[in-house]
């Protein structure tokens, strides 16, 4: 206990420290050498993170950049997002989610660097990039390229940034916390498709970016060829091998990706702490002194934010901090483990470049030494085998693929694939939206509601010839598009309905009802349907409802990749066996719903309907719901099982699309996760064969107490009466620690007796305020198995386990426990043990 308590003691004074040197630090000029970033004279190694202001709620930011504090970071990054800032060509928006200002200060309240990724194309799965529409309707205009129309619009909001920035005294150089900006954004991934003029672009955006004259220096990500005038950076699961262009430039890695985004239709990704760690642990290995985790707090993409096509409304990116904003464990506290590491090694790493040997077949040692200082570095990048080395005359057991960090040169503070953290499964306690309803049949469930019109039904609406193509004439004000005509018929008959769509969903209503559906999907946008349809004698209407899932946010001319019915539309298979092509015939089109013009989504309309019977799993619907906020103050989702697709509004405001009918192909999804070898986006991926995304978030700061305004609009049918609310919980926290692991950071010490003294602990915490470890689930110690939620007892075990771990944890909002034979005895001389406990939080 007095371990612990002393444990406790220095985190709180090293945070302290940490603070007020980094407020102390700002007022500052910030350079570089080609070891580092050199702010006020001093190189520094620095950890970074990702939190994008708009994907969080402005309340949900001072915890969020707390939490990232705690986690050990130096610096936010955040990139800014052009088309929420002025969605209408001079007019802007810095308002709420948007207040771009109060972010960066928020962050330097609580003691942190920003990286300002100005771009201003960002990608980030957001939709069209981050570039506002009206851009494409510009004269001339190819964006990302050496084309002056192009070049004015982006030198015209670059500088505007900038300027609000220096108004605000924001930059490093004026006393603010902004260290590093970006200009562009992984551009050499695809600048060959754009031939010579790429080069001259890149070059001109250079230039521009530091004639801005920001005080701090600019870099590009993924631009081999930047110019020397910028530093180019490196974005992907490993940096280790990169090598900056310039001999003059430091190794940063502005995305060091901490697991992949979803997409609907596709399986949950999710990247293991250790391969992450191991990445993290080699970069810095190998000369790297800035490294950002893109993202650690992902959160959600509200409105109709996300791009791709199809890209969800989670953004929660498997990162450190989740959707929610809650900790992810053990993948937050594993890190915040190996970024005290590094940082106990960083006056070894600021002094000289590290001497590189290796230690036999795949296993390296990297050595920072100058005078009486030295750090080291020891890998085993083998993907199977683990490996015993010698080093400086002492042997280290390394497991395969991870890193041990040896401040001194001789005492191990940490391996990568050894987690001190406990783990911790969330749950989600579900209750009805409205409470206390009897008869949900005879009082129509609390619910109201507003069928939408099938095809025209605005004065809006215009006639053209032929079919046109979605987003040139939406200009993306709405999702939805509608393609009308009408066929007269001498006789009914039978035939099959063919249409083409560039994407990305399609409804086909004949005569008013809905007849058939189609969809493309992450990796093919298009949709192509053959629907039956029934044609009476006279006149029958054809009205399509094309709709958009996100525009293209990537690649080489991303932003003229198309949407929506360009045919062909068809008739196949009619009376006389001939194809009729509808397709250059007059259409009449509708941009957008009725219910959008009518704000219904504000839930204010004098036109909606309550009577008895509610309509269910009807197409075209909108609903309204009064409800009140759930108890506590955890976060809140909705779960939409039962509803189809459509879009959801919480007192105005959106939480974006929902489409829990869309499931996740049923192959995909190991049955455990090898975290060994190189990680991709399809490894290690979860949730095969279920719904993409059931659960949406809903911010807790858009929550009254009562009398909160739920509206829907479902596109495909749905039974609103099954929505529930689920409030996040943690179910139980989890922890293996064997013999062999470290003891906890915060108890390193470089003096040899003491840390031969000093032995592995298990530590459990309850994550939320109020919370004590109510009751031991499972205790093992010997040879327990298993992981979280399913250990099991091994061949040899403590008898007193239980009983010991009880004592030490019941009651108590955290516990620390030795794992040694000291505490539990010795069940199996002679046999490497460890210590299993899973625990519940009440």
């Amino acid at each position: 206990m007095a371990v612990a308590m002393g444990g406790s003691e220095f985190k709180i004074v090293v945070l302290l420290v940490l603070g007020v040197f980094a407020t102390a630090s700002y007022c500052a000029t910030v350079s570089y050498d080609h070891r580092a970033l050199v702010i006020d004279g001093k190189r520094r190694v620095l950890v970074s993170g990702s939190i994008h202001y708009p994907r969080s709620t402005p309340e949900m930011w001072p915890d969020l950049i707390q939490k990232s504090k705690d986690g050990g970071l130096d610096v936010i990054e955040t990139y800014v997002f052009w088309n929420l800032h002025e969605p209408v060509r001079g007019q802007f928006n810095f308002e709420g989610r948007n207040d771009l200002v109060k972010f960066v200060k928020t962050v330097a309240e609580a003691g942190l660097y920003v990286h300002l990724r100005i771009g201003p194309y960002v990608c980030a799965e957001w939709n069209y990039g981050g570039f506002p529409l009206w851009l494409h309707f510009i004269p001339g205009i190819k964006l990302r390229t050496d084309n002056e129309p192009y070049k004015a619009e982006m030198q015209r909001f670059t500088a505007m940034i900038v300027d609000m920035m220096k108004k605000e005294k924001l930059y490093a150089s004026q006393g603010g916390p902004i260290i590093l900006s970006q200009i562009e954004n992984e551009y050499g991934n695809i600048d060959s498709a754009y031939g010579p003029a790429a080069k001259t672009y890149i070059k001109w955006a250079a230039n521009m970016a530091v004639s801005l004259d920001t005080g701090v220096p600019w870099v590009m990500c993924q631009q081999a060829d930047a110019p020397s005038s910028v530093i180019n950076t490196c974005n992907g699961f490993y940096c280790d091998q990169f090598t900056p262009n310039s001999n003059s430039t430091p190794k940063i890695w502005t995305e060091n990706w901490s697991g992949w985004f979803l997409s609907f239709g596709g399986s949950v990704p999710q990247r293991p702490v250790e391969d992450l760690a191991f990445a993290v642990a080699r970069f810095y290995q190998r000369g790297g002194t800035f490294q950002n985790y893109y993202m650690y707090h992902g959160g959600t993409n509200f409105g109709r934010s996300t791009g791709g096509p199809f890209i969800s409304t989670s953004y929660d990116y498997d990162a450190p901090l989740d959707e929610y904003g809650l900790l992810r464990q053990p993948k937050w506290g594993h890190l915040k483990d190996v970024h005290k590491a590094i940082k106990l090694c960083e006056a070894a790493m600021v002094a000289t470049d590290p001497t590189i040997s290796s230690l036999g077949k795949n296993v390296e040692a990297a050595v920072y030494k100058t005078g009486s200082v030295c750090s080291a570095f020891l890998a085993n990048v083998d993907t199977n085998s683990d490996a015993t080395v010698t080093f400086n005359g002492k042997s280290y057991q390394l497991p395969a693929w991870s890193v041990s960090i040896l401040p001194d040169c001789k005492n191990v503070v940490l391996n990568t694939a050894k987690i001190n953290t406990a783990a911790m499964i969330p749950s989600f306690t579900r209750q009805s939206i409205i409470a206390d309803v009897e008869s949900t049949e005879a009082v129509g469930s609390g619910w109201s509601w507003i069928n939408e019109p099938v095809g025209i039904s605005k004065d809006d609406a215009f006639t053209r010839k032929g079919l046109l193509e979605q987003i040139n004439t939406t200009a993306d004000k709405s999702d939805y598009l509608w393609y009308s005509t009408s066929i007269d018929v001498k006789d009914g008959y039978k035939t099959d309905l063919h249409v083409q769509s560039l994407g990305h969903a399609l409804h086909a209503f004949v005569n008013g009802k809905l007849a058939g559906s189609g969809t493309g999907n992450s990796g093919n946008a298009k949709v192509s349907v053959e629907i039956p349809v029934e044609f009476a004698t006279g006149k029958n209407t054809i009205d399509l409802l094309s709709l958009t899932v996100g525009l293209q946010n990537y690649g080489a001319f991303f932003d003229l990749v198309g949407a929506g019915i360009t045919g062909p539309v068809q008739l196949k298979g009619s009376t006389n066996g001939t194809t009729i092509d509808l397709s250059s015939q007059q259409w009449t089109y509708q941009i957008g719903l009725k219910g959008e013009d009518l704000d219904l989504p504000s839930g204010s309309s004098s036109q909606w309907v309550s009577q008895p019977t509610l309509p269910k799993n009807q197409p075209l619907t909108w609903y309204k719901a009064q409800f009140d906020a759930p108890g506590s103050s955890n976060p809140v989702a909705l779960d939409f099982t039962g509803m189809g697709k459509g879009q959801a509004w919480v007192n105005g405001q959106s939480i974006g699309r929902y489409w829990p009918t869309f499931i996740a192909p049923k192959s995909g999804c190991p049955d455990s996760c090898n975290y060994r070898g190189a990680y991709s986006a399809d490894k290690c991926r979860k949730n095969c064969g279920k719904p993409s995304q059931e659960l949406y978030h809903v911010p807790r700061s858009w929550l009254k107490s009562s009398d909160n305004t739920l509206v829907l609009f479902e596109e495909i049918g749905g039974d609103p009466t099954q929505l529930s609310f689920g409030t996040r919980q943690v179910e139980s926290l989890c922890s293996h620690v064997s013999e062999s692991h470290p003891s906890p950071v915060d108890m390193w010490s470089s003096d040899s007796k003491e840390g031969r003294k000093l032995r592995p602990r298990l530590s459990l915490e309850c994550p939320f305020p109020n919370q004590v470890i109510s009751s031991i689930k499972f205790a093992s110690y010997g040879r327990p198995s298993g992981t979280c939620g399913s250990f099991s007892h091994g061949s040899c075990r403590s008898t007193n386990a239980l009983s010991i771990v009880q004592k030490a944890c019941v009651g108590s909002k955290s516990c620390s426990i030795e794992v040694s034979t000291n505490t539990f005895g010795d069940p199996c001389k002679g046999v490497a043990k460890s210590l299993a406990v899973e625990a519940t939080c009440k």
